[in-house]
């Protein structure tokens, strides 16, 4: 099929779409924007705004359409395809037997650029239609000191931010200035629901709010304090970067020229806290779960799923896989993973409500392995920086703080050194590395061959895990073979083979 002979994507085109793509079964005119969400990638599209377009099929409450908003100059390109495409995109849906799902999803409504127009976002969030804003801005868009978990006010776009209030950077100055315009007009102020892996991310996105905004204004941070609610949330649906492959696909197998799809597999899980400052979807028709406390769900998730990813990502980066489902079919690759998980993660979980951990562990390995979704090892070690110093250092302080299993933990800091020193892989290709702190990583790590602890002078990721005797000794102990040989597989291997 040529380019020519597909059906672009948009609303004239919905009814000519063929029958095996699902399309929307509402009046897309009559949406209004309930929600808008702050970062439009991939994860959210198959994740919130699934379940949002899920609900309004289910239900015909069409008050919750979303406005996506980016906040980078690297948006615009998918909001110039959005845009042609009607705010419309298609959502291929990979099952580990080859089936696949297609379906159209109609609930995003607009697309702003803050850097375009900084004052339309801080209306449209102000808009008393507007109930919920939701985040996906990564870990690192939080802008938390690791050290202290106390707010960055160092950064320079907060610098910025403080001076220029009504045309910020970052997402906690148009938050600011969006509640400002609630609380000056006498209005119920929105509910701020981050969709981020962060435990207690809720909690995390107020504290870091409240700290900013009482810089800017004392009483609205008082008012903020009293009466925006910022539900905890566990999400998790794994959604790997979209290819050229998976475009073609749709245009030369389904005929549908999609410019900018969303892959995702089968599974799907949000748990919510339910408190909100205003009414709500009601989600937990279509599958969400709403608990008072989200705690045990999330820990469990980040602890295994998250630092599962970067267990796989680092390891396998440096032994040249390329992506998730290859690495845990690699036989010791896949032991290593589960004994991570088996001795350094399940002791410190506390009980999961309604969840049986080696049944969820099991599901685990066979979402990794799914064969049609190729998450890339890349993908999986962007920005780990943060990832590590969220995922899997809290589980590495636990464990020596009680006595715990470290050494599967510990060799995942050793090659994340060796991954930042060498930047290339066993076989000298080299590694496509995406950090912020990329050039401080480097600098740190390229001293190790001379300075065996250097990487651990990074404050802001090993100020605490540093302090334990334990884990420096056998860090080094780990560091000292590794650069001795390069050999990632054979340290892998006797560890395991020492739990046996």
């Amino acid at each position: 099929m040529t380019i020519n002979d597909t059906i672009l994507l948009n609303q004239a085109n919905l009814a000519a779409l063929p029958d095996n793509v699902t399309v929307p079964n509402y009046d897309r005119t009559a949406l209004t924007a309930g929600i808008v969400h702050i970062g439009g990638g991939g994860f959210h599209r198959s994740h919130e705004a699934f379940y949002t377009d899920e609900y309004m099929q289910q239900s015909g409450d069409l008050s919750w359409g979303i406005c996506g908003v980016g906040l980078r100059e690297g948006d615009r390109k998918m909001q110039g395809i959005l845009k042609e495409q009607d705010y419309l995109y298609t959502l291929i849906v990979k099952h580990p037997n080859g089936q696949v799902e297609n379906r159209v999803i109609g609930c995003l409504t607009d697309f702003l650029l803050s850097c375009d127009d900084p004052q339309s976002v801080i209306d449209k969030m102000a808009d008393e239609q507007t109930k919920i804003v939701s985040l996906t801005i990564t870990e690192g868009g939080y802008n938390f000191n690791p050290i202290t978990d106390e707010f960055d006010f160092e950064h320079p776009d907060v610098i910025h931010d403080l001076a220029n209030p009504d045309s910020p950077r970052l997402v906690f100055g148009y938050l600011t200035a969006a509640l400002k315009k609630r609380k000056d007009a006498g209005q119920k102020p929105f509910t701020v629901q981050s969709c981020d892996n962060i435990q207690h991310n809720g909690n995390m996105t107020r504290k870091m709010l409240l700290a900013y905004a009482g810089q800017i204004d004392r009483d609205l941070a008082q008012w903020i304090a009293a009466e925006v609610q910022f539900p905890n949330a566990m999400v998790d649906r794994i959604t790997p970067a979209t290819t050229p492959a998976d475009m073609a696909y749709l245009a030369d197998d389904i005929g549908v020229q999609d410019n900018w799809p969303v892959v995702c597999e089968p599974f799907l899980q949000w748990i919510i806290e339910d408190k909100f400052s205003d009414v709500r979807p009601l989600w937990e028709q279509v599958g969400a779960q709403f608990v008072t406390d989200v705690t045990p769900y999330e820990k469990m998730k980040i602890r295994l799923l998250n630092a599962g990813h970067s267990v796989l990502g680092i390891l396998g980066s440096i032994d040249v896989q390329d992506t998730i489902d290859s690495a845990v079919q690699e036989p010791l690759f896949g032991r290593y993973l589960r004994l991570f998980m088996d001795s350094e993660v399940t002791p410190i979980l506390e009980p999961v409500p309604g969840i049986e951990l080696a049944q969820y562990k099991d599901v685990l390995f066979e979402r990794f392995a799914n064969p049609n979704i190729k998450d890339s090892l890349s993908r999986i070690c962007l920005e780990s920086s943060s990832k590590v110093s969220t995922f899997l250092l809290p589980t590495l302080l636990e464990n020596l703080a009680n006595e715990g299993k470290i050494e599967c933990a510990t060799l995942v800091i050793a090659a994340w050194c060796y991954y930042n020193d060498k930047r290339v892989n066993l076989n000298g290709q080299p590694l496509d590395i995406n950090d912020v702190m990329a050039d401080e990583l480097h600098s740190a790590a390229e001293q190790t061959a001379r300075e065996p602890l250097a990487f651990l002078q990074l404050e802001s990721i090993f100020s605490d895990v540093k302090s334990h005797p334990r884990f420096v000794t056998e860090y080094q102990k780990q560091i000292d073979i590794l650069y001795r040989n390069g050999d990632i597989k054979s340290q892998m291997q006797k560890i395991v083979d020492q739990a046996s």
